[in-house]
């Protein structure tokens, strides 16, 4: 059954401004996880808090026949513009006051300023209308709520004219499981209300991850969260990263890998005033060839006039004594004569004949040739990188401080009863039923990558598998990052705690739960919020996966996209760069988009040579960059990452039901063909 939906956003500030509206793209982005559920543009449309053009809009959306829910968003508060309900309540032929109380109970569990909201629901011309509140936050607690358990689905398939049939059997089924688990009467009938299905245990009424206080037997058997497109992770990934706030630093060499905030304009000339550009002596460019008396910094004032018959020796940079107005050379020179000791001038110059005439100008940089006052030298956004030379402007021009984009903060731990520090010893008395664990690899592989890229990094350690233990280390990072990064514990066994932590004691949101990639499919993204003061910030979690292959890589997909976003890196650089590359190894497909681990190498030969031949590669550029893999793949053999430079982009396996013959599917890219590869260190030179 597919569920099209149609999105209302209420708000004068959208209205004025489409890119100001926030919660439209956000139920946009949670309809997208919902495979039986699709938006077409056509039905997404923003009003003014206006009672009669929302209503206008709802009966139009709601009478074309193709909107099978209508959701709207704002509107439904106690402010003077709130009109949402006053427009929406008067067309309710059926409501719903059963799907209005599960709104307003999940919203109420996360914040009591729910009770001020006003919802409305019901049916309008056999499409299902909700209002949900404007901000973010209760748009997805509000959708999680009515996506639980169905609840949705069986609306829209009983507006339908459907029988529930399927529902029914499953209620059926999960009461016959309540009954003998409780050894209950077994006369008792069960009354089926719609709007008021139980829901299975031991999920809450709004998180889709296990409840970690019930017991092992009640876990969930298939996970919850959807698995979705690598696309769609990055699309919801970019739309959940904020950039972090401005702060000022001098210029120096600490602010490599910083984004600039700000225009910099010179803030004057670039030369202030006339300088050489070698090494010589300023003079008049009336002078002819001849013998003149050197005079030097030591000897004579910049700003007194060159006299006549006398030539300033000057050093490359140096300004132009008044007067000069050109310069010759050391080699166009001769040394006639030196002082005598006596006169502590030991070997100095007295005097030099000059063996041309230079005209104006010569050797000489004029007063702002390189840069003008009031010039744009770098941009905002503009990246500082660690090779020195946006360093070097900045100084160039004279600025001592530059606005830049902070850079975020990252606190690291790893999770598990199993994980043992690298400095400890197997044998120590923490070992469990005698066997010693596993060295905690992710923790310092994570580690040295995040310091090499200049991000100041927060050690949270090994965390056990206890519920306190993960909430006590969770809220240490919130308080001392910007952004947390785990791994482990994010799978279907009943001591994988960060999901139902986040959702069930720090009430985060998880927006994505299991990706289509190899290795890493239950890498998880999701939002806490942090309280400070009056101020309320989202704090992301990237929870990945504990083998050591899957942390590296999906660190690399994802993390570091974020990481840069929130640095306010260019959205075309947030991702890692991709090339071409030249497969060297036959390589098998899987289902799921995989990243092969692999080392790239340049074709082109180290040589003085600039005809040094090369193989052609399929852009006839003569030069190729050749992968080869680094092994088995396994996502627990971090040897797969040692000494690799790149991840070759595999696409996924064609399906059975694949419009190609099955004879004729793809199962591997052979040595020789040519592929995408993700860069994740220096490319290496041909052997």
């Amino acid at each position: 059954m597919s569920i099209h939906v149609g999105i209302l956003t209420v708000s004068d500030t959208a209205f004025a401004n489409p890119s100001a509206d926030k919660s439209g793209p956000a139920i946009k982005e949670i309809i997208g996880l919902h495979t039986s559920c699709q938006v077409n543009e056509e039905h997404c449309q923003i009003v003014p808090d206006d009672a009669q053009k929302i209503a206008s809009v709802v009966q139009e959306l709601c009478g074309s026949g193709s909107v099978d829910w209508l959701i709207s968003t704002g509107g439904t508060g106690f402010g003077v513009r709130d009109v949402t309900p006053e427009a929406i309540a008067p067309l309710i032929e059926r409501p719903a006051p059963g799907l209005v109380h599960l709104m307003l109970s999940s919203s109420l569990k996360h914040t009591p300023l729910a009770a001020l909201s006003r919802p409305v629901a019901g049916t309008f011309k056999d499409t299902l209308i909700t209002t949900l509140p404007g901000s973010v936050k209760a748009v997805k607690e509000n959708l999680d709520a009515l996506f639980q358990a169905g609840v949705v689905e069986h609306a829209i398939e009983l507006i339908r004219g459907g029988s529930g049939q399927q529902v029914h059997s499953q209620l059926a089924a999960n009461d016959t499981l309540t009954s003998d688990a409780t050894k209950s009467d077994p006369h008792r009938h069960h009354h089926h209300h719609h709007g008021e299905h139980s829901t299975p245990k031991p999920r809450s009424e709004v998180a889709l991850s296990h409840d970690p206080s019930a017991p092992v037997s009640a876990r969930h058997r298939k996970s919850q969260f959807p698995q979705i497109s690598l696309e769609n992770a990055l699309g919801i990934l970019k739309g959940n990263i904020q950039r972090l706030p401005v702060q000022t630093l001098e210029v120096g060499h600490k602010l490599g890998g910083y984004v600039l905030a700000e225009d910099v304009f010179a803030p004057q000339d670039v030369p202030p005033t006339s300088t050489t550009s070698v090494d010589g002596y300023a003079l008049r460019s009336l002078d002819p060839p001849g013998i003149y008396n050197v005079l030097t910094a030591q000897t004579h004032s910049l700003s007194s006039p060159l006299p006549e018959g006398s030539i300033y020796r000057i050093n490359t940079g140096g300004p132009l004594p008044v007067g000069a107005d050109t310069v010759i050379m050391v080699e166009d020179t001769e040394l006639v004569s030196t002082f005598e000791e006596n006169l502590g001038l030991a070997l100095e110059e007295k005097e030099v004949k000059t063996l041309v005439q230079i005209p104006p100008g010569e050797n000489v940089r004029a007063p702002g040739s390189d840069v003008r006052k009031g010039e744009l030298v770098m941009r905002s956004g503009d990246r500082v990188t660690q090779g020195g030379g946006e360093v070097g402007t900045l100084a160039f021009v004279g600025r001592k401080e530059v606005k830049v984009y902070k850079k975020p903060v990252v606190a690291i731990l790893s999770t598990g009863n199993e994980i043992v520090d690298i400095h400890k010893t197997l044998t120590d008395e923490s070992s469990h039923d005698g066997w010693g664990g596993i060295y905690d690899t992710n923790r310092p592989s994570l580690q040295t990558v995040l310091e090499s890229m200049g991000y100041e990094v927060v050690d949270l350690g090994i965390v056990p598998d206890d519920i306190s233990a993960h909430i006590d280390a969770l809220k240490k990072g919130l308080q001392s990052a910007d952004l947390i990064l785990t791994t482990g514990g994010t799978s279907m066994g009943p001591t994988d705690l960060l999901k139902p932590v986040i959702e069930r004691y720090l009430d985060g949101v998880v927006h994505f739960g299991r990706v289509s990639v190899k290795p890493g499919k239950p890498t998880t993204f999701a939002s806490v919020p942090f309280v400070e003061g009056d101020q309320t910030t989202w704090k992301p979690i990237f929870a990945l996966p504990g083998n050591p292959a899957s942390a590296l890589v999906t660190f690399y997909i994802f993390v570091i996209p974020a990481l840069r976003r929130m640095g306010g890196w260019p959205e075309r650089m947030c991702e890692l760069p991709r090339v071409m590359v030249q497969i060297q190894n036959p390589i098998p497909l899987d289902p799921r988009v995989e990243f092969h681990r692999v080392i790239i190498r340049s074709s082109v030969k180290s040589s003085s040579s600039p005809n040094t031949e090369t193989t052609t590669s399929p852009d006839g550029s003569g030069v190729v960059l050749k992968a080869y893999s680094t092994g088995g793949q396994r996502s627990s053999r971090a040897a797969s990452l040692c000494e690799a430079n790149g991840l070759v982009v595999l696409p996924p396996l064609p399906t059975a039901g694949h419009e190609v013959a099955a004879a004729s599917r793809k199962t591997g890219l052979e040595m020789g063909e040519y592929a995408q590869a993700v860069v994740i260190g220096e490319i290496e030179m041909e052997w």
